[in-house]
């Protein structure tokens, strides 16, 4: 593992959740720190400051924890992106594949404008499929994504070859699992 150590230190590892052989990455001591949290905040913006972005966007549910807060940490407002049907107003959509089936995601139709400049957020990149589908909404409202952005990357997994040639970051690296 590399990473920021301070960080990381947060971070429970639990062998064999949701289902034997995978390592789960559990951030709620994380969440739950006060020096922690407002640590990993910090760090989030300093990574993301000069790629200076209009609007950040961040998935349901994870990309909601630390979303609106970074949003608000680099004066940029928020677009979130939720499950079919969880969105009152006209929405946009976008279908992507899981390792088992597929998934969508929708995104209301006003929520970036033409030419904003987008970060995309999310506290985990694994296998990078959310997160593409996140930079397709944006640039199908004619957004710019200017970066991807995560608190863990599980390196071991293809998430930066996903998103290439996208800018990613990720403050905590799991090199293995």
């Amino acid at each position: 593992m590399s990473a920021n150590g301070s960080l990381a230190s947060y971070i429970r590892s639990i062998p064999d959740f949701p289902k034997p052989g995978i390592v789960f990455r559990d951030i709620t001591p994380l969440l739950a720190s006060p020096d922690g949290l407002s640590a990993s905040l910090r760090a989030l913006s300093d990574l993301t400051r000069d790629l200076r972005p209009d609007v950040v966007i961040g998935a349901e549910a994870r990309g909601f924890l630390f979303g609106p807060a970074l949003a608000h940490s680099l004066g940029a407002g928020f677009a979130l992106a939720r499950k079919p049907g969880a969105l009152p107003h006209k929405t946009i959509r976008h279908e992507y594949a899981l390792e088992y089936g597929s998934s969508v995601l929708e995104l209301h139709e006003d929520a970036i404008s033409d030419g904003a400049r987008v970060l995309v957020h999310d506290d985990l990149l694994a296998t990078g499929g959310t997160a593409k589908a996140l930079c397709a909404l944006a640039e199908q409202l004619g957004g710019e994504v200017v970066g991807c952005a995560f608190l863990i990357e599980l390196a071991f997994l293809p998430g930066r070859e996903v998103l290439a040639p996208r800018d990613v970051h990720a403050l905590i690296r799991y090199e293995e699992e």
